[in-house]
């Protein structure tokens, strides 16, 4: 493929397009970098020659104009000297020289051409390699902060897990703390007054109990006692 074909793909492709559809965006836009830096290197390589080109063809102009004016002035010199047989021939000399000029002044604007489209296509390319290169520097950047921006989630995202198990693990322990605690000053604490009352309700209940059976086990005494006191 030559040059300029690279060049007009490169031109006219869409680099955006050709980007989303990469699989590895990073991959393929360095690919492309690398592929316009070397054919911006052809063109200029081409664009120099040509001018090297140009340069030797504008000295062979010289030359050739030289002889167009040496043989004229030889046909005029022939003419004044009346040898219009040299003058011919002088002419003669002159036309042939003079058609080879023609042929180069031709070369030389054709030469001026390429030279222009090269220099056109140069400054078209570098325009191109910069904005994929701009591309290039914010798809890294974009890839950086991706990358970053991992790399914290995950950091929070640890770190908030580590304190909410370490909050968990603080607060059971608390709890086990005041439960063992509480169950400490339960069964641990003796209110005096508290368990000498207790104990005279008991006994008053047992007391109050027994007499209450005994009375229910002495019916006939009772029965006489009432007889007695009617009469």
């Amino acid at each position: 493929m030559g040059v300029f074909t690279r060049f007009k793909d490169i031109v006219n492709s869409n680099i955006n397009s050709m980007l989303d559809k990469a699989e590895e965006p990073e991959k393929m836009i360095n690919l492309m970098v690398r592929e316009m830096e070397d054919t911006l290197v052809e063109l200029k390589t081409s664009c120099a020659a040509s001018m090297a080109d140009k340069s030797k063809t504008e000295r062979e102009r010289d030359v050739l104009k030289e002889k167009m004016e040496r043989w004229d002035g030889r046909a005029k010199l022939a003419i004044e000297k009346g040898r219009d047989d040299l003058a011919r021939e002088a002419l003669v000399e002159k036309k042939a020289v003079t058609n080879q000029f023609e042929l180069i002044e031709n070369d030389l604007v054709q030469f001026d051409a390429i030279i222009d489209e090269s220099k056109a296509n140069i400054v078209q390319l570098e325009e191109k390699l910069e904005t994929v290169k701009q591309k290039r520097r914010i798809l890294i950047q974009r890839g950086v902060h991706a990358n970053e921006k991992m790399k914290a989630r995950q950091a929070v995202k640890n770190a908030s897990g580590v304190d909410a198990t370490m909050r968990f693990e603080e607060l059971e322990g608390r709890i086990e703390r005041m439960e063992a605690d509480a169950d400490m000053v339960y069964s641990g604490f003796s209110d005096p007054s508290e368990n000498e009352f207790s104990k005279m309700e008991h006994e008053s209940e047992i007391e109050d109990e027994l007499a209450s059976l005994k009375k229910s086990m002495k019916p006939g005494k009772d029965k006489t006692s009432n007889a007695g006191d009617n009469n």
